[in-house]
């Protein structure tokens, strides 16, 4: 049995709050795209019943995916979700609600039978954060960030002490996108917010471990390496793509699971994120997960928005390189070094810092670390 696709263009997270109800009717499946642009070609017009939601995104890869969830995945995340955080609650949305981590915001609502808060349209502002966390109803109050809207929060509340008690009223700040360094979490901690670690992907209906833990029914396990998933939250599939269905999910004894592509290691049952696979460099004949370095550096002052990639060296073969915006005052390429140096070993030093007008961003908040790496082939850094 089938039903209808329905491609539906995203000015503002009321056009898909209005189509939520259709799609857990299972009247049809939504696929949302940002307004004023045009759909992955190939979109069929009807999709399996089970459908509930195609999401289109290219991730930090840049290598496009449809990702097809279904609706009983949906519910099963926000059912999760709402057991995770200790009850259901009202959601202020302020991620881009053609993502799935937007659209949960949304969705978590509606099934608590409450109206979510639309956030203030345009880039994210702290004070406007709390404007709308002041008009939600709910006892218990949630909102979704990603880590740099997150860092903006905290600085905020940092210089601004009176409107610490307005942002008290939230009962989770959930956080996911990337790792966030700890030493932001001890600031969110003694500002009094309750930060919940997410983690998951498009794959797996959004974040489906919370602070390292699985929610609902997921379970994590290392095999390789690699972090796998397994739960009923994961997506049924790659729309128009088998061959990637199967080398992403594999079904074995113990269930059907998603290969995340991301390194980690679980201690008594913890997980601990340590980067992606495929963004590993060797430097000098020694492995060097970058997303731990950018943890690391994103951690100092000053260096909140960095991005560290890998690039070319005839001597080492490959190096790390910090790219920052030139509104960054932080440029002390030796005591940086040191610092990385004593946290991950020699091979992880940044051979350079790179800066840019601005760090390019994907719509969901993340680093577009394939337009950075294209920007930095022929700027000078500042040890030149």
């Amino acid at each position: 049995m089938t039903i209808p696709l329905r491609v539906l263009e995203v000015a503002e997270p009321a056009d898909v709050l209005a189509q939520l109800d259709g799609v857990l009717a299972g009247d049809f499946a939504l696929l949302p795209v940002p307004s004023g642009t045009k759909p992955p070609t190939g979109v069929p017009a009807t999709v399996d019943a089970a459908i509930g939601l195609v999401i289109h995104t290219s991730g930090s890869t840049g290598t496009p995916k449809s990702v097809a969830l279904g609706r009983e995945a949906l519910i099963a995340s926000a059912e999760a979700t709402a057991e995770a955080l200790g009850g259901v609650g009202q959601w202020v949305s302020v991620l881009p609600a053609h993502l799935v981590s937007g659209i949960h915001t949304l969705l978590r609502s509606t099934l608590a039978g409450v109206q979510p808060v639309i956030g203030h349209r345009g880039s994210f502002s702290p004070a406007a954060l709390l404007d709308d966390l002041d008009r939600a109803t709910a006892e218990r109050v949630y909102v979704s960030l990603v880590p740099a809207q997150l860092h903006r929060l905290i600085e905020h509340l940092e210089a601004t002490p009176a409107d610490r008690f307005r942002a008290a009223r939230f009962a989770a700040l959930l956080v996911g996108g990337q790792g966030v360094p700890p030493a932001w979490l001890e600031r969110a901690g003694r500002l009094g917010l309750p930060v919940v670690r997410s983690y998951g992907s498009t794959e797996t209906s959004g974040g489906c471990v919370y602070d390292g833990r699985g929610i609902g029914a997921t379970v994590v396990r290392i095999s390789d390496g690699e972090i796998q998933l397994s739960g009923p939250t994961l997506a049924r599939e790659y729309l128009g793509d088998p061959a990637k269905t199967a080398a992403s999910f594999l079904s074995d004894a113990h269930g059907r699971w998603y290969r995340t592509g991301d390194l980690g290691r679980l201690d008594d049952g913890v997980l601990t994120v340590l980067g992606r696979r495929d963004n590993v460099i060797i430097s000098g004949g020694t492995n060097v997960a970058l997303d731990s370095v950018e943890r690391v550096v994103r951690g100092l002052d000053g260096y909140a928005e960095a991005v560290v990639l890998g690039v070319d060296s005839a001597e080492w073969g490959q190096v790390p390189v910090v790219v920052v915006p030139e509104s960054d005052v932080s440029s002390d390429l030796t005591q940086l070094r040191r610092t990385i140096t004593d946290a991950l070993g020699r091979a992880a030093a940044p051979a350079r810092i790179l800066r840019l007008p601005s760090i390019p961003e994907l719509p969901g908040g993340k680093p577009d670390r394939v337009l950075i790496a294209d920007m930095i082939r022929n700027i000078p850094s500042d040890d030149a």
